[in-house]
């Protein structure tokens, strides 16, 4: 994949603050991101021998703090494009699974790199009353040029969900998008479904 997959773990470790300020009712994404980043990187940095002992602890990171936080409906729909018109309901459940656990997986993985990097926010782009905004970060890098890192989110109910993460201008979901449909072109959708599940093991 052409995402740069080495820097999805700063994705992480942001949406892993979502959780704690979950209680704060009414706060605006980019605030309710900002408000606890400390707090979990403090959890990260105290927990790294842990997760470097034990993979299974990322797992139950992601899984508890990560998942309830994102729209995976939604991400599979875009995910699949045009195709997701062409898939029945069951093709369509059993995708979002297997998507959700792609990423769920990559997020794990991709967690123990965590290195003390610094996160600096800009202003968030959009309108609350829109219920579609995108929060902006930059990941510093030491003797280089920040990382942009951008969180779309929508208003589902009274929550705010994640629905694409783009890294460096790079999105996520349109980067998946690509890769799904040339295997679908090729071998069909269950054939896609099968190689992710297979990948999930």
């Amino acid at each position: 994949m052409k995402l740069k997959l080495r820097y999805l773990f700063i994705a992480c470790f942001v949406l892993l603050t979502i959780p704690f300020a979950s209680a704060q009712v009414g706060l605006a994404p980019q605030a309710l991101i900002e408000t606890v980043a400390n707090k979990t990187l403090e959890r990260i940095r105290k927990d790294k021998d842990i997760i470097q002992k034990d993979p299974t602890h990322i797992n139950l990171l992601v899984n508890e703090l990560v998942l309830p936080h994102f729209d995976f409906e939604r991400m599979s729909k875009w995910a699949m494009g045009k195709y997701w018109r062409k898939a029945n309901k069951t093709q369509r459940a059993q995708f979002v699974k297997e998507f959700k656990t792609l990423l769920i997986r990559t997020y794990a993985s991709s967690l123990s790199e965590y290195s003390d990097q610094v996160i600096k926010y800009q202003p968030f782009h959009g309108k609350l009353s829109s219920g579609d905004v995108t929060v902006k970060s930059e990941v510093q890098q030491p003797g280089g040029f920040p990382i942009p890192i951008d969180y779309k989110l929508h208003k589902v109910g009274d929550d705010w969900k994640v629905y694409d993460v783009k890294i460096d201008d790079i999105s996520l979901v349109a980067n998946y998008r690509s890769s799904f449909s040339r295997q679908i072109r090729k071998s069909g959708i269950d054939a896609l479904i099968k190689k992710l599940a297979d990948k999930n093991g």
